[in-house]
């Protein structure tokens, strides 16, 4: 967890978003939010092509579009390896796949969905039924309770995740926004550095507590935004 040697104040988590390149590597897993690119931030995927990294195993639900969200990174031929619910939105991600320049990993969106939470639990894995008694069961680890056939499915981690928040302040509390929220909570609770993109960076203790959808113990970096002197407004119901 970053302790501030970045901006002013002992625990100020705020980077300009040409320092980001630094935590990029070749070759690296990493997790983002979003779902069909909403809450994918665009910012950090176009620091990521900005870097030059390659070689990328990208986690997330899906593989965006050709020109917007991962879908970019894909485009560009910088990603290696897809774990993913679908590609459905992206032909040239299909295209990689079936030409075997691009490996996807199909898991089924809510099982991708429990198997990172689990990462950010602290679980080995969790136990589905989804698939199991098929032939992907076959010889795969799986456990019985009260006489019904679960699946092991292992919990997923990464070294870094990629946010989208709508609010945050400078020590990383994050507010995402109606279905933007997605995937967003549950990765960013799952990697060992969480780089938070916010589109309103707020001063601390201008998030209301009760509207904090990820502690800022989670977050590593903060990034875009930028400050205003208003308090984050409750939402509407």
């Amino acid at each position: 967890m970053n302790s501030g040697p970045v901006g002013s104040g002992r625990f100020r988590k705020v980077l300009a978003m040409e320092q980001v390149s630094d935590l990029f590597r070749d070759g690296m897993s990493l997790m983002f939010g979003g779902f069909g690119s909403i809450g994918t931030p665009p910012l950090l995927v176009e620091a990521l092509l900005q870097s030059g990294v390659r070689d990328l195993t990208l986690i997330g639900n899906d593989s965006g579009y050709p020109s917007y969200g991962v879908g970019r990174l894909i485009a560009e031929q910088r990603v290696s390896k897809l774990v993913a619910s679908h590609i459905g939105s992206n032909p040239t991600a299909i295209e990689q796949m079936n030409a075997g320049t691009l490996e996807v990993e199909f898991v089924p969106q809510g099982t991708l969905a429990e198997r990172i939470r689990a990462g950010g639990a602290g679980l080995g894995g969790i136990l589905t039924d989804v698939g199991a008694g098929t032939e992907i069961d076959a010889d795969g680890p799986h456990a019985e309770v009260d006489g019904r056939r679960y699946r092991i499915e292992p919990a997923i981690r990464a070294p870094l995740a990629i946010v989208l928040a709508e609010y945050g302040d400078e020590y990383g509390n994050l507010v995402y926004p109606a279905s933007a929220r997605n995937f967003n909570p549950l990765v960013a609770t799952a990697a060992d550095v969480v780089i938070a993109e916010v589109r309103n960076l707020v001063a601390c203790g201008e998030v209301a507590a009760d509207l904090v959808h990820t502690p800022g113990v989670f977050v590593d970096y903060v990034v875009g935004g930028s400050t205003k002197p208003e308090r984050v407004p409750v939402p509407k119901t």
